[in-house]
């Protein structure tokens, strides 16, 4: 898991490492970190030598990073320019050696830029960018390079104007992002919210991480974490010589009706995707699942099902009181469960969230933007991490609040974000899908977090590899799940 830190955790730590360190190391530290990853990205559109590269200096030390990373490119004969949004808030000693390396100041971008560095405002900064600063950033997108293409754009340590602790990126009169576009940000000694959640991870493009010396510091809990394929690969349940269909585990699903059988079929196939070695069905879809897949065992209701491991219910199941008994018996079950779709719906009955609330045994939800609002009175807001803790806190359940970044929460406070997710999922019956697979992890005997957390993950990957391919279906991401997990289950 990679961490992410919010801006009072980074101070502090860089508070307690600047304490040992002679005055400007740190900075000397992320300056040649940045210098070095724009130099590549230079050399992709020329080289260095002669390439004309801009500052976009603010005040403070985010725009003292921003010249010093323009001392080292302008040494190596780099033609560097200064546009100073608040010069006499400049950084005095970075702008000194800018001039002394041969560096200039100007009042207006250069006419051709191949590259430009964002140093507008840093960790420190509330709110979008305004007016003249964001005057400049908009104009920039009509200049060309030396090749005529547009000028690459890095951030210094998160892209300007975005809300670092939460991801969020506030909007102009004409609604667009009030805040910088990267195609590449470089940050300094750990990640930042912002980086990895919410709208304003889209806004960082390809992250990369310079080492400033700053990990030992970092001693609080980190605001996030985000899932790796290494984590994937070590939770994955393996499978050994005496494996066998109900040792893998068994995975009931309670999903679909007359009126929405696909999404029965969809939540299946997610299942049998999955680790599991049987699926069970409880359902009045059930002639359209065994037609698809016939090695399921199906009966009309929960109650009638036999012995699961987990449970998965809601899907297309309705909101009748059929429904309500299905979600009933379910809730009544000692075995966890993934709540999904129409099973989220009637929770908003006092009584069923009651009932959730008072269960022991371990619930994941998995409500996207509209089912939280009917969960809580509201949308998740700008704060999508703070919203799913929200959620977990209340419902004492395991929260997959989904998105383009999905967020799990956990009641005890724990925070993960998914980095897979792609707009390609965005059509109906995905969600069935990963609901599927979520129940199947917990049935293979995950902790309710890690199979939120691998769901989400894979998920999001077969959601990538489907698009490779054309317009994605539910149906094209229930073949790519067995694409993606191919690693994880061969010999």
């Amino acid at each position: 898991m990679r961490p992410a830190w919010r801006v009072t955790d980074v101070r502090a730590a860089e508070a307690a490492l600047m304490a040992t360190l002679p005055p400007g190391t740190l900075m000397q530290r992320a300056a040649a970190g940045l210098a070095r990853r724009c130099a590549l990205l230079l050399g992709d559109r020329g080289g260095v030598y002669a390439a004309p590269v801009l500052l976009l200096v603010g005040s403070g030390d985010n725009g003292g990073d921003a010249l010093y990373a323009g001392v080292h490119l302008a040494r190596r004969g780099a033609a560097v320019s200064a546009l100073l949004l608040n010069p006499e808030r400049a950084h005095a000693a970075g702008l000194a050696a800018l001039r002394a390396a041969g560096g200039r100041v100007v009042d207006a971008p250069p006419a051709r830029v191949d590259l430009v560095l964002d140093g507008l405002v840093g960790i420190g900064g509330a709110g979008g960018l305004r007016g003249p600063a964001m005057t400049v950033v908009t104009g920039l997108a009509a200049r060309r390079g030396r090749d005529g293409r547009r000028p690459t754009m890095v951030a210094v340590d998160v892209p300007s104007g975005v809300a670092v602790d939460t991801g969020d990126v506030p909007t102009g009169p004409d609604g667009r992002p009030s805040a910088v576009t990267a195609d590449v940000t470089v940050a300094f000694g750990c990640l930042k919210p912002a980086l990895v959640v919410g709208p304003a991870a889209a806004l960082a493009g390809q992250v990369e991480l310079v080492d400033i010396g700053l990990g030992p510091w970092l001693r609080s809990t980190p605001a996030l974490r985000v899932t790796e394929w290494s984590d994937v690969a070590a939770w994955w349940p393996p499978l050994g010589p005496a494996s066998e269909k109900y040792t893998r585990g068994v995975v009931g699903v309670a999903t679909g009706s007359a009126t929405y059988p696909g999404a029965a079929v969809l939540s299946v196939g997610g299942a049998l995707a999955g680790p599991t070695g049987l699926v069970r069905y409880a359902g009045s879809a059930r002639a359209e699942v065994l037609r698809r897949y016939p090695s399921v065992i199906a009966t009309d209701r929960v109650a009638d099902t036999g012995r699961v491991q987990a449970w998965v219910c809601g899907s297309g199941l309705g909101t009748d009181e059929s429904a309500t008994t299905e979600l009933r018996c379910v809730l009544a079950s000692s075995v966890p469960a993934v709540l999904d779709a129409d099973a989220l719906t009637l929770l908003v009955d006092g009584s069923m969230a009651d009932r959730l609330r008072q269960r022991d045994a371990p619930i994941v939800v998995t409500p996207h933007d509209r089912e939280y609002a009917r969960l809580c009175g509201g949308s998740p807001g700008a704060d999508r991490v703070g919203a799913a803790l929200k959620l977990a806190a209340w419902m004492n359940a395991v929260v997959l609040l989904k998105g383009d970044r999905t967020v799990v929460g956990t009641p005890d406070g724990q925070a993960y974000v998914n980095p897979t997710g792609t707009p390609a999922l965005a059509t109906g019956g995905t969600g069935d899908v990963l609901a599927g697979l979520l129940g199947s992890l917990l049935a293979a005997g995950l902790p309710a977090v890690r199979a939120a957390v691998l769901a989400a993950y894979l998920h999001g990957l077969a959601g990538r590899e489907a698009a490779r391919h054309g317009p994605v279906t539910a149906p094209d991401v229930v073949g790519a799940l067995r694409t993606v997990l191919a690693p994880l289950t061969a010999d």
